[in-house]
Formats: C-alpha cells, structure tokens, sequence
C-alpha cells in the first residue's frame, strides 16, 4: 500500500497514525460523494441504497476517530473538550473553559 511518500525514518507508531489519518481522509470523502448522490437521485430505490452506502463510510469513519482517540492523547483531549456538547464549539475554542481542564495548550485564549 502506498501513501504518497516516502516512509522510511519514521516509527511504526507514527506510521500507524498516518495510515489512520488517511484512512480516514478517504472515508470523508467517500461520505461527501455518498451524500452528493443521495441528493441528486430521482430513483427511491437507488436513493436508499446510497444512503446505506453513506452511513457505511460513516461507520467507518467513526472507527478511525475512536482508533486515533485511543493512540492519541492530545486527540481525545480535543474530542473530550469539543464532542458531543450543547456549547457553540468556537466558544469552547476561544478560551471559554479554563485551558488545564483540557490539557495542553499555551493558555493564551482569543488572540483575534
């Protein structure tokens, strides 16, 4: 399987991360054309069916997140700090909370 690059020097860690990110890269934008062609669809039938295909990349996708939530910490801080919340999420991002509650980070709020 080629990635586009060379990966010879990096970790075998860093290696899986890669593949997961693109992995996951591929699932989004098989959700996009998914999704484009359950819009443009006449046919009820094909409709459904491209819809199932849809939610199937879905799925997909969903599992590459928990993988790379799993192996890397400073993901699951962020999907702790930004996933499944009521807050507007550019709120949560300009330093509403305080920055030790979500680990790293310069502490430094809105820079606007």
């Amino acid at each position: 399987m080629s990635s586009g690059f060379v990966e010879t020097g990096l970790s075998s860690e860093a290696l899986n991360i890669h593949r997961a990110l693109a992995s996951l890269q591929e699932e989004l934008e098989a959700i996009d054309y998914y999704h484009q062609r359950v819009d443009l669809s006449d046919d009820a039938s094909l409709k459904a069916i491209l819809a199932h295909n849809r939610d199937d990349e879905m799925e997909h996708a969903a599992m590459l997140l928990e993988w790379l939530r799993r192996t890397m910490p400073e993901f699951d801080v962020q999907m702790k700090k930004f996933l499944f919340t009521t807050s507007n999420p550019t709120d949560l991002a300009d330093g509403s909370g305080s920055p030790a509650a979500y680990g790293s980070g310069l502490g430094l709020g809105n820079l606007k």
